[in-house]
C-alpha cells in the first residue's frame, strides 16, 4: 500500500479548510484516511498561529516509513524545515501562451522597435543640423535688433507729438459739449412746463 501526506478538504463553500492526513493513495481525497497530522485554514492571516498546524513527530514517523507528501504539503513541510523544497514541475505546453498570442506580442516589440528608431534617427538629424541653424540665426539677431531700434525712436516721437494734439482737441470740444447741452435742457423744462 502506497501512503501519501495530502489534504483532505472541509469546511463550507467559499470558506476552506483543510486536514492534512495519511491515507492511502488510491482513496478518495475527501475519504477514509489512516490518521490526521494536522491542519491548513487559508483563510486566516498568513503570520497567524492557526494556519498551518503539525504534529511534527507523527509527520516525521510517517517519512521515516515511507509516506511521500504531496506537492503542497511538501512546501508546508519544507517551510517548518522537516524536508527539503519540492522542485516546482512545468506543465508540457499550458503554461506557454498561444500562438495568437505570440504573435501579438512579436508585432508590439517590431512597433516598439520602429519608434525607438525613429525617435533615434529625429535626435540625430537635429543635432547635427542645429550648429549651422544657430549660425544664420546669430547673423540675423544683430540685423533685425538694430533695425527695431532705428525704428522704435522714430515711433515714440510720433507718439509724443499725438499725445498733446489730441488732449488738447478733447479739452476744447468738452466745453463747446456742456454748454449746448446746458442750453438744451433749460428748453426743454420751459416746454413741459407751458405743455402742462
Amino acid at each position: 500500500m502506497s501512503l501519501k501526506i495530502r489534504l483532505s478538504r472541509g469546511g463550507a463553500k467559499k470558506h476552506p479548510f483543510y486536514r492534512i492526513v495519511v491515507a492511502d493513495s488510491r482513496k478518495p481525497r475527501d475519504g477514509r484516511y489512516i490518521e490526521r497530522l494536522g491542519t491548513y485554514n487559508p483563510m486566516v492571516a498568513k503570520d497567524h498561529a492557526e494556519r498551518l498546524v503539525l504534529k511534527e513527530e507523527r509527520v516525521k514517523y510517517w517519512l521515516g516509513v515511507g509516506a511521500q507528501p504531496s506537492d503542497r504539503v511538501a512546501r508546508f513541510l519544507s517551510g517548518v524545515g522537516m524536508v527539503d523544497k519540492p522542485t516546482i514541475h512545468d506543465q508540457t505546453k499550458q503554461h506557454l501562451p498561444r500562438t495568437k498570442t505570440l504573435e501579438r506580442i512579436q508585432d508590439a516589440e517590431d512597433k516598439a522597435k520602429k519608434v525607438a528608431e525613429e525617435a533615434e534617427a529625429a535626435a540625430a538629424a537635429p543635432a547635427e543640423e542645429a550648429p549651422a541653424e544657430e549660425a544664420a540665426a546669430a547673423e540675423e539677431a544683430p540685423a533685425k535688433e538694430t533695425a527695431a531700434a532705428e525704428e522704435a525712436p522714430a515711433e515714440e516721437t510720433a507718439v509724443a507729438e499725438e499725445a498733446p494734439a489730441k488732449e488738447a482737441a478733447a479739452a476744447e470740444e468738452a466745453p463747446a459739449e456742456e454748454a449746448a447741452a446746458a442750453e438744451e435742457a433749460p428748453a426743454e423744462v420751459k416746454e413741459e412746463k407751458e405743455a402742462s
